[in-house]
C-alpha cells in the first residue's frame, strides 16, 4: 500500500506541477513561462518525485511506464493495475484541485483547454491525427528507452532522476505544439475528465499511443542492451 499511495502522491505532483504551470502560468502578463517553462516543469516535476519517493514506488507516476517496465522485465504483472489505478486517482485529484484554483480567477473558461491533450482542431498547432498518434508513440518510446538506460545497473548510480527528468523536459520541447504532450495517460485523464467533450472524445489516442510507444521502447532498449539489470 506504501508503493502505491507514493504513486498516486507523486502522479498527483506530475499533473499538478505541469499542468499548473501550462494552466496558470504559461500566459501570465508580463511573465509568461510559455512553452519552455511548462516544459521544464513536467521534467521537474518527474526529477523531484523520482528522489522523493524512487526508493518507495520506482516513481512511474504514469500507466505506459508501468507497461513499459513491465515489458522490459522490470516490473511485476501483478502490480500493474494497482499502480495504474494509483496514478490514475492521483491524476484525477490533481486535476480537481487546479479546476479549484483556477476557477477562482473571474473568466476562467474549463472548454479553452485546461492543458488537455488533443489532436486536429484541438492540437495546438493544428497537427493532425496521424501526427499526433506517431509523435505519442516515438516519445513515449524514446521516454522508455531513457528511463531503462538510466536506471540500469551498469549505468552511473545516482544520476537516473536527472536524465529522465531533462528526457521529459526535452520531449516537452519537442511535442507541445503537436499534442500539447501527454506519453502520460494517467497526465491527460486527470484532466480530461474536467474538460469533458472533445478531449474526453480523442482520450483514446492518449492511452493507446503512449503505451504502445512504450512497449516498442522496452522491445527497443532490449534489442540494443540485451537483458535490463
Amino acid at each position: 500500500m506504501k508503493q502505491y499511495g507514493a504513486e498516486f502522491l507523486g502522479t498527483f505532483w506530475l499533473v499538478l506541477g505541469g499542468c499548473g504551470s501550462a494552466v496558470l502560468a504559461a500566459a501570465f502578463p508580463g511573465v509568461g513561462i510559455g512553452l519552455h517553462g511548462v516544459s521544464l516543469a513536467f521534467g521537474l516535476t518527474v526529477l523531484t518525485m523520482a528522489y522523493a519517493i524512487g526508493h518507495i514506488s520506482g516513481c512511474h507516476l504514469n500507466p505506459a511506464v508501468s507497461i513499459g517496465l513491465w515489458a522490459g522485465g522490470r516490473f511485476p504483472a501483478n502490480k500493474l493495475l494497482p499502480y495504474i489505478i494509483a496514478q490514475v486517482s492521483g491524476g484525477i485529484v490533481a486535476g480537481g484541485v487546479l479546476y479549484l484554483i483556477a476557477s477562482g480567477k473571474a473568466g476562467f473558461d474549463v472548454s479553452a483547454g485546461f492543458a488537455s491533450n488533443g489532436f486536429a482542431e484541438h492540437s495546438p498547432g493544428g497537427y493532425s491525427m496521424v501526427a499526433a498518434l506517431v509523435t505519442e508513440v516515438v516519445m513515449t518510446m524514446m521516454f522508455l528507452v531513457i528511463i531503462l538506460g538510466a536506471t540500469d545497473s551498469r549505468a552511473p548510480q545516482g544520476f537516473a532522476p536527472i536524465a529522465i527528468g531533462l528526457g521529459l523536459t526535452l520531449i516537452h520541447l519537442i511535442s507541445i505544439p503537436v499534442t500539447n504532450t501527454s506519453v502520460n495517460p494517467a497526465r491527460s485523464t486527470g484532466v480530461a475528465i474536467y474538460v469533458g467533450g472533445w478531449a474526453l472524445q480523442q482520450l483514446w489516442l492518449f492511452w493507446l499511443a503512449p503505451i504502445v510507444g512504450a512497449v516498442l521502447g522496452a522491445v527497443s532498449y532490449k534489442a540494443i542492451a540485451g537483458e535490463s539489470k
